[in-house]
């Protein structure tokens, strides 16, 4: 836009042509919701195409009420082991808000609620999803960073990066999962967001076979559990089964078998369902190394059953390779357990 022209809209505007130079420049932003509607209406433009919501669209009220609502529930059903029940919640709310996005309404507030939907969606999937199937996972984790970059929250895009992160690790994209963990551990604004981004950034460290990183990271966790608030991610008992599957990973069998052989530490706070599944696997698979048959077929065993009734194929994948050669039975009752799970899931 031309001096001229800046002068005529700041005319227009009721603005200083410097203030619409500098709104223009990106050197200004604006926020103010009361401000741009009076742009709006001054341009006749639809308040929606810069942002801002109708007063008296009360269905788009009603509806982030409830999308809100669902995206909480949808967690909450993940944690206690019903993420299918979180997915099937999921998807409406996903279709509509791009629904809406699709014909240019951009207000701040659906934004973020498709950001964490997308987010939660990829995250449940991940829970149900099997190994060769995972990268849908990732899929909607990643669909949530555009939106996330848009509205310039650090703390939603440390989560975004974590969760998308986490998710890439799951689908065997190791190197970029370190790399957006890592990130997100870089970006993250305080301490208790620095410490659930560690954990995760460890497990991916060990998977890489990465020894100084999964060490730095634990031992950051670590310290950090005595400073911030236990969570079903930030707790001692997630931290064990992390620390004995990346010792494993980065080829110190002999430490983890020490390790595991300790006493397990006392849970802290409520562990998510899924959680005691992982855990079960990764002390069965250290039993195993250590020459424990017995005590591994009972662990993977228990694995199985808890797999099962939280379909968990991707646990179950876990499991067939644990077991394998060494304890067939296992082997064989996770196998099929696993078929019968792709089945339902195919019908």
């Amino acid at each position: 836009m031309n001096c001229q022209s800046q002068s005529e809209t700041g005319a227009l505007l009721g603005y200083d042509k410097t203030y619409v130079s500098a709104i223009e420049l990106g050197k200004r932003r604006l926020t103010d919701v009361t401000a741009l509607r009076h742009i709006a209406d001054r341009l006749a433009l639809p308040p929606h195409v810069l942002g801002v919501t109708d007063l008296t669209d009360t269905d788009f009220r009603a509806m982030l009420q409830f999308g809100q609502s669902t995206v909480r529930l949808a967690e909450i059903a993940r944690q206690t082991g019903h993420a299918s029940e979180a997915v099937t919640e999921l998807w409406p709310l996903i279709a509509r808000l791009e629904a809406r996005a699709h014909d240019g309404h951009t207000e701040r507030e659906a934004l973020r609620l498709l950001a964490d939907a997308r987010l939660g969606l990829g995250t449940a999937l991940g829970n149900v999803l099997p190994e060769e199937r995972l990268a849908t996972a990732a899929h909607w984790t990643a669909k949530s960073l555009s939106v996330v970059g848009y509205l310039n929250d650090p703390a939603l895009t440390t989560t975004a990066l974590r969760m998308h992160g986490n998710e890439l690790r799951k689908a065997g994209l190791i190197g970029a999962a370190v790399n957006r963990l890592a990130r997100a551990a870089s970006l993250a604004p305080n301490p208790m967001s620095r410490a659930a981004v560690l954990p995760l950034l460890a497990r991916a460290a060990g998977v890489l076979g990465n020894a100084p990183l999964f060490d730095r990271a634990i031992q950051e966790t670590r310290a950090l559990l005595d400073q911030v608030d236990h969570t079903s991610l930030v707790n001692p008992v997630a931290l064990h089964e992390i620390e004995l599957r990346g010792l494993i990973g980065t080829g110190r069998t002999r430490a983890a078998i020490l390790r595991a052989e300790q006493a397990a530490p006392a849970p802290t706070t409520a562990i998510a369902s899924q959680w005691r599944v992982i855990e079960l696997i990764t002390t069965g698979k250290v039993r195993l190394l250590a020459g424990d048959r017995h005590g591994a077929t009972e662990l993977l065993t228990q694995a199985v059953g808890e797999a099962r009734v939280q379909r968990l194929p991707h646990q179950l994948q876990r499991i067939i390779r644990s077991s394998e050669d060494a304890l067939p039975e296992v082997n064989d009752a996770a196998a099929q357990t696993l078929s019968q799970l792709r089945n339902e899931m195919a019908a």
